[in-house]
């Protein structure tokens, strides 16, 4: 049986993460935040994607925020944050893309950079709006990490790919316990991993966009086999 994959409800482009969970073999459902709870959540699913949205509060780490942070949603912040502690505390295996990243970090203990073009010099252009596929710039990836395992055929030749990007905020400190696994030539953060056990990882750009062309599977392939271990070793 296909492990559930819990997937946060988001405003674009939901249809490519739902897509690429079921290309990927597991079984998507789109949680309700007005219904489900988020210890509710993490008690039905193998899984949980965090996807990308609107800007972190800052207030959410000990910022004050900035004019150039715009459409803030704190009750999803607050919301996802439990989620992330929840699946955390419960073992539940997590990938989380974009914002997704972002609050991951913040819900374990980071913080982030609330504008990249204002608060870092010299940097590439990370916000490629359109088309969703085009790509933007490399990133380097660590070897022996959860990504570059899951990626090792994209890397036979070189330790970095290339990838789309949409986000003008991104993780400055690093939250307790999570590893940094990819940066872009700038040195701004791509992907993090859990230093422990099981599988929580990451990513700063959109692999969902490639779901027809295939770039990413790997990535999804990864989390839903390990959603579908952590379901059988939990005896479910």
């Amino acid at each position: 049986m296909a492990p559930i994959i819990g997937i946060a409800p988001c405003r674009t482009q939901l249809a490519d993460y739902i897509e690429s969970i079921r290309r990927a073999g597991g079984d998507p459902r789109v949680f309700d935040p007005a219904g489900d709870t988020p210890a509710g959540v993490v008690g039905t699913i193998g899984g949980l994607l965090l996807t990308g949205g609107p800007d972190v509060d800052p207030a959410l780490y000990g910022q004050e925020r900035l004019s150039v942070v715009s459409a803030v949603d704190r009750q999803r912040d607050e919301y996802e944050k439990a989620l992330v502690l929840a699946a955390a505390a419960a073992r539940v295996p997590v990938l989380a893309i974009c914002r997704g990243l972002q609050i991951l970090n913040v819900a374990h203990g980071g913080d982030l950079v609330q504008d990249i073009p204002t608060q870092l010099s010299g940097t590439l252009p990370h916000s490629l709006a359109t088309p969703l596929c085009a790509m933007a710039h490399e990133v380097w990836i660590t070897k022996g990490s959860l990504l570059a395992s899951l990626m090792q055929e994209k890397l036979a030749e070189a330790d970095a790919c290339t990838v789309n990007s949409r986000h003008h905020q991104a993780i400055k400190r690093v939250a307790k316990g999570f590893e940094v696994t990819a940066t872009a030539p700038d040195g701004v953060i791509e992907a993090i991993e859990f230093g422990g056990s099981g599988f929580c990882l990451g990513v700063q750009w959109h692999p969902e966009n490639f779901w027809r062309t295939g770039e990413f599977r790997p990535i999804f392939e990864g989390f839903v086999e390990a959603c579908a271990s952590s379901r059988r070793g939990a005896g479910l």
